[in-house]
């Protein structure tokens, strides 16, 4: 385990992110050029894909890091059949939900209903479904979009932690998605429930989704359940539904039979928003 792993189990996470979103919203062009300066050259940040390329044009740095795309920089897989990668970043993990438990990494797990704010029921549709973890990097695409059409049913702010979701801590905390603050967003599709989990981390100042805006912070001491059924907020495959405003991780959950995840998907691969994440079956 790293120096840095070890010591998010002391620090101090909300206030360090707290502190992160402090930096990231100020209007002082000394800080927010130097925040994106630093980003963009550490982590090779393309800005010839942005709507607005110029890195002086933006007013702060968390306009700078939820930046839109080009028209056309991202285009949805063309095959009907084909459910959407929703973000760009790399697999962290994907597969089969094996009896309600999802796999982290080498030795690690968690199970569906834990991520899912401990909720069993919510959970039972995804027993032996299939799911992908995306890891977001700083350098990414930081909007999250919808893998198929789907009606919002419910959102569920859990409260927890914010280790990092850095692979060397993905290898070492035990149970780390289930244990970070999290907005889990259940969706009703033609071919039953869908699950997009908006994973915090540590200095992820906020998750924003696009029919309630800012969703974390404020950082939860319970879980608090939005009802959504009859409002009629649905989204289409391929539109935007959230952002982070700062690297992370997003969860996809699908019921079993319904789809196979592409076969070239793997740990560690790259991947871009609107790829094939999995085919519906005939």
């Amino acid at each position: 385990m790293s120096l840095v792993t070890t010591l998010t189990y002391v620090l101090p996470h909300r206030f360090l992110s707290t502190l992160a979103r402090v930096l990231a919203y100020s209007k002082n062009p000394l800080v927010s050029r130097w925040l994106i300066d630093t980003v963009t050259e550490k982590f090779g940040v393309d800005l010839n894909e942005a709507a607005q390329p110029d890195p002086r044009a933006y007013p702060t740095f968390n306009a700078f890091f939820t930046r839109a795309l080009k028209p056309g920089a991202r285009v949805a897989d063309p095959n009907p059949r084909s459910l959407l990668m929703p973000a760009d970043g790399r697999i962290s993990q994907c597969g089969p939900i094996r009896d309600g438990v999802i796999f982290q990494a080498k030795g690690q797990s968690f199970t569906a209903a834990e991520l899912l704010g401990g909720d069993e029921a919510a959970a039972a549709p995804f027993r032996d479904g299939a799911f992908a973890t995306v890891y977001l990097s700083p350098k990414d695409y930081h909007r999250v979009h919808m893998p198929w059409t789907g009606t919002l049913r419910e959102t569920v702010h859990v409260p927890g932690r914010l280790f990092s979701v850095g692979p060397d801590a993905v290898r070492n905390v035990p149970r780390l998605f289930a244990r970070n603050e999290r907005l889990v967003c259940h969706f009703d599709t033609d071919f039953g429930p869908m699950v997009q989990v908006m994973v915090g981390a540590l200095l992820v100042s906020g998750v924003e989704t696009v029919w309630g805006g800012v969703e974390i912070p404020h950082y939860a001491d319970r879980v608090t359940r939005k009802d959504y059924r009859g409002r009629g907020i649905t989204l289409k495959r391929f539109a935007e539904m959230a952002r982070f405003n700062y690297g992370s991780t997003v969860i996809v959950l699908l019921p079993p039979g319904v789809a196979e995840l592409d076969p070239g998907l793997s740990a560690e691969t790259p991947v871009r928003l609107g790829q094939a994440l999995a085919r519906r079956n005939a």
